[in-house]
């Protein structure tokens, strides 16, 4: 859970006897104790849009919602038009938002929450009834969608979220454009985001066509190690007692990461997938009988931000195999029958081929 402290400063608004704002503190990424597929995954996603995503699916209180929020302040800063609220990093002149002629400014990558109870206008966009209201023209209202644009929407609870919510994201993570039609407005814009979405498997299954969305499917599971266990509580003491400082003494770790999470971004276009760890893809998805071809694809992407992640620039058949179980888990084929684990039956692939 983020924490909201007030963070000192000789410039804030104690000058003037005022109280400064509070500040939303989130636990740093780099403390979080075990849980590494799950971790690996956002990682990669981050070096990597184009993987498509991760769905982290596992038992309560084991760090989900607490790893994504806190993914957001390892992320390296992104430039965009000054006010846009498209997050757009360059505006053309005849814009109809007027915004041509605006300066570039750095901001955090957005994180955005998409809650349950959302409507699909919060979420796609709506009227501006303030501005019809008040100054009787039509304005349109950017939704969360917008707000997500270059970044991440985070959907806490995916496997419960309304019907009509997973039509509106299928068709936008499909085109990468939020299209809007109603009360005389017609609204395009770009919402291309990385989609994370977490759950608890017993609370329900998720639809397949959203399913199938996700570049990678993280399982974490509670923690039976007993060290394990004892350090996350005393490492959550001590954040809930002073955020700040526990923050201070992380920054190090947090900052190292940041450091690499820019080189991998930077060279993960270059880095080079050798016919034989495609080959080994390729062999592996026919082995488990993986329709279509997006799981060879999502597995040379990974294996590339991987690569890239460590600071190689070639892929190797060990990188293939390491991220194969998330990336591949969740488009193998059900059998009611079948009690072997689907991490299990790709590893048993893996060893024959």
């Amino acid at each position: 859970m983020p924490t909201t402290v007030v963070r000192p400063s000789t410039l804030d608004g104690r000058q003037n006897g005022k109280a400064p704002p509070p500040t939303t503190v989130n636990y740093p990424f780099t403390a979080i104790v075990g849980q590494e597929e799950m971790k690996l995954c956002l990682l990669l996603n981050v070096i990597d849009p184009r993987i498509g995503g991760v769905m982290i699916m596992g038992h309560r209180g084991t760090g989900k919602s607490t790893a994504v929020r806190a993914l957001a302040d390892v992320l390296p800063m992104i430039t965009r038009v000054a006010g846009d609220p498209y997050n757009r990093e360059k505006v053309e002149e005849g814009d109809p938002l007027g915004l041509g002629h605006r300066k570039r400014e750095r901001i955090p990558v957005p994180v955005v929450d998409l809650p349950l109870g959302a409507t699909e206008d919060r979420v796609c966009g709506t009227i501006d009834i303030e501005a019809a209201l008040t100054q009787g023209v039509k304005r349109f209202e950017p939704g969360l969608l917008a707000r997500a644009n270059r970044g991440f929407l985070y959907i806490d609870e995916v496997n419960l979220l309304d019907d009509h919510l997973v039509d509106v994201l299928l068709d936008v993570a499909a085109s990468g454009w939020n299209v809007v039609e109603r009360e005389g407005i017609s609204v395009r814009h770009p919402a291309r985001f990385v989609l994370v979405g977490s759950g608890n498997p017993e609370e329900g299954e998720l639809r397949p066509q959203l399913l199938d969305r996700f570049g990678l499917h993280a399982r974490i599971v509670t923690i039976t190690d007993i060290e394990q266990r004892m350090e996350i509580v005393r490492r959550r003491r001590a954040f809930d007692a002073d955020p700040l400082a526990f923050l201070a003494a992380w920054e190090p770790q947090q900052r190292a990461l940041r450091r690499r999470i820019v080189a991998a971004q930077k060279h993960v276009t270059e880095v080079e997938m050798p016919d034989d760890a495609l080959m080994f893809a390729a062999r592996l998805c026919m082995q488990l009988g993986v329709d279509g071809h997006r799981g060879e694809l999502t597995l040379a992407r990974a294996a590339c931000a991987l690569a890239a992640f460590e600071g190689r620039r070639r892929v190797t058949a060990d990188d293939v195999k390491r991220i194969a179980v998330p990336a591949l888990r969740h488009r193998l084929r059900r059998d009611p029958l079948e009690t072997t684990d689907a991490g299990e039956r790709i590893a048993q692939a893996m060893e024959k081929i």
